[in-house]
């Protein structure tokens, strides 16, 4: 349902790397579309160092600097016409995809959420609108984002939670990000993690 004024997520143009989110992407839409060569350079410069302080966990790869460069090539859908400090010629490989493995499990379509999100999802397709209705949507939001930096090394992009519970919830439930406001969730550092495997910092 479209409702004339507002801006949902579900209906901008889909990110083709949302981990770096809309507003590097803009970034990297204005890059393209400047004029002098010389300063679209000095602009995706400047773009990297803001896609590497976005999605640090690139820093344990060994050619990080060059998977960003490959990165702000696919960004700028091919686009972007400067001298490029990297081959960029098999950026295209990153969007390929394998063949997918059969799972021996039946049921949910979304691990990192789980099966108890997928039953909430379905539950908020059908609850009228109300103040029920909202606070089951605050809780499933909150949780969704709990369980996306459990999976995602820390990543708890607001974006994709209200991206994938209006996909998940056949668009009837659509999260306005500018009142909307999420839990403090802090995510797990790497030595919560270590301490979870039984791991201990000597």
């Amino acid at each position: 349902m479209n409702i004339e004024g507002l801006d949902y997520n579900t209906q901008r143009e889909k990110l083709l790397m949302p981990e770096y989110g809309r507003e590097i992407q803009k970034m990297v839409d204005h890059a393209v579309s400047l004029p002098d060569k010389e300063e679209r350079l000095k602009c995706a410069k400047s773009i990297i160092r803001l896609m590497e302080s976005k999605n640090p966990q690139l820093h344990d790869s060994e050619n990080y600097e060059q998977a960003l460069w490959d990165h702000l090539y696919l960004m700028s859908h091919r686009q972007l016409d400067i001298d490029w400090p990297y081959d960029v010629s098999e950026a295209e490989k990153i969007l390929s995809k394998p063949e997918p493995m059969a799972h021996p499990s039946e049921g949910t379509h979304m691990r990192h959420y789980g099966r108890l999100m997928e039953e909430l999802f379905e539950k908020l397709k059908t609850m009228p609108e109300g103040e029920e209705r909202d606070e089951l949507v605050r809780l499933t939001a909150n949780q969704m984002k709990r369980n996306l930096a459990t999976w995602g090394h820390g990543s708890m992009d607001d974006e994709k939670v209200a991206d994938d519970l209006a996909r998940f919830t056949d668009g009837k439930i659509q999260i306005d990000l500018n009142n909307f406001r999420f839990d403090h969730i802090v995510a797990a550092s790497n030595n919560e993690n270590g301490k979870r495997n039984g791991k201990r910092k000597k």
